[in-house]
């Protein structure tokens, strides 16, 4: 046995020397025939030289020679040579990283080369580094395209098969060349070549068991999508059971994925003949009574519900069905596939009410029974099923839903398990369905906020399947339903809530008092504190509506309470929401946009913060980034006036008030830029009819009149100027006192430096009646201003467009109101040094006889 093996070493050793020696003798052979000038020949030699021996030190001599003009000009081609014709997969390695380089963009002189190299070798010799070069080569090379496109039309089937073995995204550049009408000489072309590329993935397709990569169903679907109306037609029967047969549970999830895109785009435009294949195709596997022919069918009704339920439904509701497989169930398959199939079903069937109640009926005692005694992920599902079953009140069997049915308490306690639990490969998307289901439930909402530990573990989760959708948006609804506030309602449709009460001949339902604003508010407090933001931010990296939509719900409700505004800001929830608020503005049509849940939280977190420590200098976002957002509140929902229809003036208040903090910034151009964007709008609400909205917009005008295009407002010597005046003044004389007390503000300050004002301020005859009724307020802010003004207006060194002292008007209109003794009064009702100085320097003026 030993020398048997000393002989096998022996000639192994000679059949190395030999094709040592033949690779040197071919190398050099080769170098003689490139001198000769026959760089064909001179490759073929080389190429066979390479196959005896890549890594001999002749054949890499000899391929430097051959190859050094190319290796200067371009490194890629070189790098493609070596991979693909020598054989060296870490040249394979290299090209990827010079395509991935900044040096890329000098790859399309040689892509067009490099393309034909790689596609005259065969795919099974070399690494998958092909795939990747092929796209990348088609992406940057118009050539390369359009060589794509001229071999498909030479030679469809073949090219088709040459390209599609190499990889997905090799496939992926089948797909788009034939949808780019540019690269074809006529439309007939083209769609003749996509009927015959669209044909060859459904064949793909339906070789037994060769699509679990769902290549060829990628193909499908892109060219379905597409070309929708033409294409679906060459979806026979044969071809739809192979479309059927990739909804099957064993196979990866982004397979079923693409076989439910691809057949609910055939359901679209195939109808009646989608629903005779689909229900031929579910009653032949369900009636063979077979394991592998039951996961098929269940496996397919349970992707297609959520996709066509109203086609779906009535083949689930089909009588002898539920009743007749749940004792097959129980008696003929111990193999946990077809339970798991069965639960999927159940799941997705929930979805249609009359489904909700068959499953009660018949499936209620069995979903129990999996709930205690099922394997791997049966517990959850058949949890998460009961779960949907008690929060829609459905009967279970003949019976009206009792208290116990109700009961979801347990179910909860079984999910929060399962999220707390560590297990290695667990999968957490079925407890997150059923929490986002009876978290619905105001008790468990309760229930779940008070337990810190279990929204660490949700956190958790979702961090760790930030990549995962369906685990996102439910873990996101679940903190959705434990942070959303019971709507305001008016009066109006209070009453048309109690209508409809009576009209069902029900009792008007009484509010849950655990849904009333202070629980809400805890619960929200409870999530802050648990660093829902920070989970937020990491969440929404990707570009998900769903995700964005939810996380602003989310932040919508977390803003609400004052006290918790400075954390989520602290965390980063301003940067997150100006994003999406910017997001949200650029998508809306005419950027007009109803008030938005990312630009209202803006709102809310912005009234009580200083504006300097949320954007800091230097930062981003800047600070008057948040301003359109903001100014988009203030739109009216379609662009409808302010009278047209109710509307929840929440937002514009809120807006209003942030956007006054904002203006208040003294380093920043944020007041300016709310000038530019938003006066109008603020203006109409000055004159609006609600209190509150008024009071905001007039103290946004106060803060925006200490930058000069605020004050040019006033002060152009416009007659539009002098009617803002006017209003101005009027707001001095209304009840709310915080309305005075801005109004009065803002005039202290435009009368200050700008004295060109006084003369249309005194045009509106009551102006000094208001102003010295300002200096008779009980509040000392309002008599401050009050005074300001008057000592303002009676100190002006301005003339009159008759060229008398404009101080003189100013003092007859003043003392025909009795201004003396107002003043006086005024000043005997204080003590405050300030008010003093600036009442005696008015009252001066004013019992100063002189003539000017």
């Amino acid at each position: 046995m030993s020398s048997m093996s000393t002989v096998q070493r022996m000639n192994r050793k000679l059949s190395e020397e030999r094709d040592a020696e033949r690779a040197s003798q071919l190398a050099k052979e080769a170098v003689e025939l490139s001198n000769a000038g026959d760089k064909v020949q001179a490759s073929r030699k080389l190429r066979e030289a390479a196959a005896l021996g890549h890594a001999n030190p002749d054949v890499q001599a000899a391929f430097f020679a051959i190859h050094h003009d190319d290796q200067l000009n371009s490194p890629l081609l070189d790098f493609v040579r070596r991979y693909a014709l020598y054989h060296d997969n870490s040249a394979g390695d290299e090209a990827i990283k010079y395509l991935k380089s900044s040096e890329a963009s000098n790859a399309a002189p040689v892509a067009l080369e490099c393309l034909q190299i790689i596609l005259e070798c065969r795919q099974s010799t070399m690494s998958g580094a092909q795939d990747f070069i092929i796209a990348e080569l088609a992406k940057r090379s118009p050539a390369v395209r359009k060589y794509l496109a001229t071999e498909l039309q030479a030679s469809t089937t073949a090219f088709f098969d040459n390209v599609y073995e190499r990889g997905d995204d090799a496939a992926n550049c089948l797909r788009s060349v034939v949808l780019d009408d540019t690269l074809w000489p006529t439309e007939d072309v083209r769609l003749r070549v996509e009927d015959d590329l669209f044909q060859l993935f459904l064949a793909k397709l339906m070789e037994t068991g060769h699509d679990h990569d769902g290549r060829a169903l990628k193909g499908i679907a892109l060219l379905l999508i597409a070309d929708t109306q033409r294409l679906h037609t060459f979806i026979d029967e044969d071809a739809f059971e192979a479309l059927m047969g990739s909804l099957d549970l064993r196979l990866p999830p982004d397979v079923r994925g693409q076989a439910t895109l691809v057949l609910s785009k055939f359901f679209e435009v195939a109808e009646p003949t989608g629903q005779e294949y689909l229900s031929k195709y579910i009653t032949n596997h369900v009636q063979r009574k077979k394991g592998d022919d039951l996961v098929l069918a269940f496996s397919a009704g349970a992707s297609l519900f959520p996709v066509i339920p109203t086609v779906v439904a009535p083949l689930f509701l089909v009588d002898g069905f539920l009743s007749s497989i749940m004792p097959l169930l129980d008696r003929k398959f111990s193999s946990p596939l077809v339970h798991d199939a069965f639960l999927f079903l159940l799941n997705a069937a929930c979805i249609d009410g009359a489904c909700r109640t068959a499953i009660a009926q018949y499936c209620a005692p069995w979903l129990a029974d999996k709930v205690s005694n099922g394997t791997g992920k049966q517990p959850s599902v058949a949890a998460t099923v009961l779960a949907k079953l008690r929060t829609s009140g459905v009967k279970i069997g003949d019976q009206r839903a009792n208290k116990a049915d109700d009961d979801v308490s347990e179910l909860v306690d079984l999910f929060k398990k399962s999220l707390t639990v560590v297990e290695e490969g667990k999968n957490v998307s079925d407890s997150i369905e059923g929490l986002a289901y009876t978290s619905l439930k105001p008790e468990v909402k309760e229930s779940l906020a008070k337990d810190r530990k279990f929204l660490k573990s949700l956190l958790e989760v979702l961090n760790e399947n930030h990549t995962t959708p369906e685990v996102v948006v439910g873990g996101l609804s679940i903190i959705s339903n434990l942070t959303q506030y019971a709507p305001n309602l008016s009066e109006e449709q209070k009453r048309i809530s109690q209508l409809k009460a009576y009209a069902n001949a029900t009792k008007p339902a009484e509010p849950n008092p655990l849904e009333d604003d202070e629980h809400v508010r805890a619960r929200c407090t409870a999530v802050v504190e648990a660093g829902i933001v920070a989970s937020l931010i990491k969440l929404n990296k990707g570009r998900s509506p769903a995700t964005a939509q939810l996380s602003d719900k989310i932040l919508l409700s977390l803003s609400k309470n004052s006290k918790d505004r400075g954390k989520i800001a602290q965390q980063g929830a301003v940067k997150l929401l100006v994003s999406h608020a910017q997001r949200s503005l650029q998508s809306s049509e005419n950027n007009v946009q109803s008030s938005s849940d990312a630009a209202h939280a803006l709102a809310r977190i912005l009234i009580s913060l200083n504006p300097a420590h949320v954007f800091p200098a230097g930062s981003t976002p800047d600070i008057t980034d948040a301003v359109p957002p903001l100014v988009a509140l203030l739109k009216s929902p379609g662009g409808a006036g302010l009278n047209d229809q109710p509307r929840d003036l929440l937002p514009v208040f809120e807006s209003l008030l942030a956007l006054t903090n904002l203006a208040s910034a003294p380093t920043s151009n944020a007041a300016s830029f709310i000038i530019k964007s938003a006066w109008d709008d603020i203006e109409e609400f000055l004159l609006g009819n609600n209190e509150l909205v008024r009071r905001a917009a007039c103290e946004l005008i106060c803060n925006l009149t200490v930058v000069p295009a605020g004050i040019e407002k006033f002060a152009d010597g416009s007659k539009r100027a002098a009617q803002r005046l006017r209003i101005l003044v009027a707001m001095a004389d209304v009840e709310d006192l915080p309305t005075r007390r801005a109004a009065g503000g803002a005039l202290a300050m435009l009368t200050e430096q700008y004295v060109n004002i006084v003369s249309p301020m005194l045009e509106f005859k009551r102006t000094p009646e208001i102003l010295l009724e300002l200096c008779l307020d009980e509040d000392p802010g309002v008599v401050h201003r009050g005074l300001v003004v008057v000592r303002n207006m009676l100190c002006c060194d301005e003339a009159d467009q008759d060229n008398k002292p404009l101080a003189l008007k100013v003092k007859e209109a003043f003392k025909k109101e009795g201004a003396v003794e107002k003043v006086k009064t005024s000043l005997k009702q204080t003590k405050d040094p300030e008010l003093l100085t600036i009442g005696v320097q008015a009252l001066k003026v004013l019992v100063d006889d002189r003539t000017k």
